[in-house]
């Protein structure tokens, strides 16, 4: 990759300049970061204040997941074309408008509105957080830099629970209303310490086709399979089916024919390439699912307040930041095949667990030994996947790798959420009921469970040792193995990982 970027050659890790790229960068990967943590934690009060269908909840997170998963690769895009500084304080100003909007929401529908212009600034920020410090940072300061980022990022995914459960034990207004002055510190320090960079190789066509048809395709389809739970099989819901497939097999045909693709067809002649992503599908599709409804169950069935509910999920993040990087170095020396089928399995029994939660739990008997088990399967798989993806992929296309792979799991949650809870039998005001909520939980938890399942399968079969010389060794700074996605599981999606060319 070709940058330009004045003096970027010039700034140190440790310089004032290098600390306050750091901290733009953070917080602008924070921001996206905890608000999707948070409000999987306000749903039940969003139910409450709008009376709103559980459709409706689905809808408060897919609006976001699915502006962010269909325009996240045009956002990267962007970047190198017309400036990475200047893109990611476009989607950091957009994201907090969006959030505004969210705060100040009168309506449910107002507010799904307003969470899918939260994803389009998300999807302009997202991208832009690490390819600055890559623009910025050059040989070690660069390895160094990512490393503090996705530390600190560890620690922004540790902080969420307990922010996200003291705002809305307040109001659920305040998770989407503290984004503006974190919004403004950034956009000052960006625009002051920040310098600009840009590809100069970077394609001059911008593949518009392909996105509207990315984000048409699963618009549809999210919205038939949603409906599909409220309504059933209706013409109108079959038809809008019909129409999300099509468009997204035009989309496989528009990237093929594309002067400037957003997905490079090359990489999918890669099985490794091909296999890491279907894995991914699987298992971001259950994370996605859990995420959702075991917060739900902690508080519609179990009792558990807004801020007990969201620290319930906190053993997981601490024990991916823990083993992940030994994970990653494990894989790295024995392959990504055992270390996955192995994680996944530890990770379904623990989803298995999770769905015994029911009224009264007790957290340390039923809870903690559940969410342990399931953060110890994640640590053992994250890390190693992400690896795969990338390793499959040559450096040419090393980034948009990362970038498909963070789009394909963002998308396999968006459609999870959708498909799992109809298929589960939760839909209309069943949120409100303990019993009827609780026996769709149990049955979304052994479906996502099974998913895992088959993702472990897939690993031990496709996942075998690759014939030719010996993988070279893994450097023991963390910061040069893709790890931090291990922190940002809770947002169901790997964050782009440009490899150190030095």
């Amino acid at each position: 990759m070709t940058d330009t970027a004045g003096g970027a050659d010039t700034i140190r890790m440790g310089s004032a300049r290098g600390r306050w790229i750091l901290l733009t960068t953070v917080l602008g990967s924070g921001l996206a970061l905890l608000d999707s943590t948070v409000v999987n934690i306000a749903l039940e009060r969003i139910g409450a204040e709008f009376d709103a269908s559980f459709a409706a909840l689905q809808w408060t997170i897919n609006g976001y997941t699915l502006t962010l998963a269909g325009l996240i690769l045009l956002g990267g895009s962007l970047g190198d074309r017309f400036g990475r500084r200047r893109v990611f304080v476009i989607g950091v100003v957009w994201f907090a408008v969006a959030s505004a909007l969210c705060g100040l929401a009168p309506s449910v529908e107002f507010l799904i509105a307003g969470r899918a212009l939260q994803g389009v600034g998300g999807a302009l920020l997202t991208p832009g957080s690490l390819a600055l410090i890559s623009a910025s940072f050059h040989g070690s300061d660069r390895a160094a830099a990512i490393g503090a980022w996705s530390g600190l990022g560890g620690v922004a995914g540790a902080i969420g629970p307990f922010l996200g459960g003291f705002l809305v034990e307040w109001t659920w207004r305040a998770v989407f209303l503290i984004n503006i002055p974190f919004a403004v510190v950034i956009v000052v320090v960006a625009l002051r310490h920040v310098p600009e960079s840009r590809d100069p190789q970077a394609a001059h066509h911008l593949d518009v086709p392909g996105t509207v048809l990315a984000v048409a395709g699963l618009g549809a389809l999210t919205w038939a399979l949603t409906a599909a739970g409220e309504d059933g099989g209706t013409p109108a819901v079959i038809v809008t089916g019909v129409v999300g497939v099509l468009a997204l097999l035009s989309f496989v045909l528009v990237e093929r024919r594309s002067r400037a693709p957003l997905v490079p067809g090359e990489l999918f002649a890669s099985p490794r390439f091909t296999a890491a992503n279907v894995i991914t599908l699987l298992v971001y599709g259950a994370l996605g699912v859990n995420f959702v409804l075991v917060v739900l169950q902690l508080q519609v069935v179990a009792g558990f307040s807004p801020l007990a509910a969201g620290t319930a999920m906190l053993p997981i993040t601490v024990i991916m930041l823990l083993l992940s990087a030994r994970s990653g170095r494990l894989a790295q020396r024995i392959g990504p095949r055992w270390p996955m089928t192995v994680g996944l399995l530890l990770a379904a029994t623990g989803m298995l667990l999770l769905g015994r939660i029911g009224p009264g739990a007790s957290y340390v008997v039923d809870v903690l030994p559940a969410v342990a088990l399931f953060g110890l399967g994640l640590a053992g798989t994250v890390a190693p996947l992400t690896a795969t993806v990338l390793d499959a992929a040559d450096d040419r296309h090393v980034g948009i790798a990362s970038g498909v792979n963070n789009a394909i799991a963002r998308a396999a949650g968006l459609l999870a959420v959708a498909l799992i809870p109809a298929v589960a039998g939760i839909s209309g005001q069943d949120y409100t009921d303990p019993p009827a909520f609780s026996e769709g939980f149990r049955t979304a938890m052994t479906i996502s469970a099974g998913l895992l399942v088959v993702g472990a399968l897939l690993s031990a079969v496709l996942l075998r040792p690759r014939r030719g010389p010996a993988a070279p060794a893994v450097p023991e700074e963390p910061a040069r193995f893709p790890t931090e996605s291990c922190t940002y599981c809770a947002v169901n999606a790997p964050q782009q990982y440009p490899r150190d060319p030095a």
